[in-house]
């Protein structure tokens, strides 16, 4: 891969772009059934609140990461990252008047907690290994 292109795979600004397009777009497919302006409003909706997860998401799991221990620190933090996503987006999904909630937010919700669950467990296993060589 050239430097270029490295380098905008690690722009945090792509993430959030690709999260706003991709679940935006997501939104406006699982709505496509109501009327307009429904879909487009809750392809506003979730694809701001996806920018807004996947900017934060991260370095919410390092910080939960970094308050547990053993088993917990492997369980906890992806648990803790789905419950406020899929309360946020509920939340304002509702608030939005977005018709299909649940359809709305099931894939982006799916790839916000399947995220946090993988970096999690890089994290607890780096940290595990880190112990264990310590010792």
């Amino acid at each position: 891969m050239s430097a270029p292109l490295a380098r905008l795979m690690r722009s945090s600004i792509v993430h959030v772009a690709f999260a706003f397009i991709a679940m935006g777009s997501w939104a406006i497919f699982a709505n496509r059934a109501h009327p307009m302006p429904a879909p487009l409003i809750a392809g506003l909706i979730q694809g701001t609140l996806s920018a807004g997860i996947t900017l934060v998401l991260k370095r919410g799991i390092e910080e939960l990461a970094r308050r547990f221990s053993g088993l917990t620190a492997l369980l906890a933090p992806p648990a803790i990252a789905g419950l406020v996503s899929a309360s946020v987006l509920t939340i304002i999904h509702t608030l939005g008047g977005t018709p299909e909630i649940g359809r709305t937010i099931a894939v982006p919700l799916t790839v916000a907690t399947s995220y946090a669950a993988l970096y999690n467990f890089s994290l607890w296993r780096s940290r595990k290994a880190m112990n264990h060589g310590a010792g």
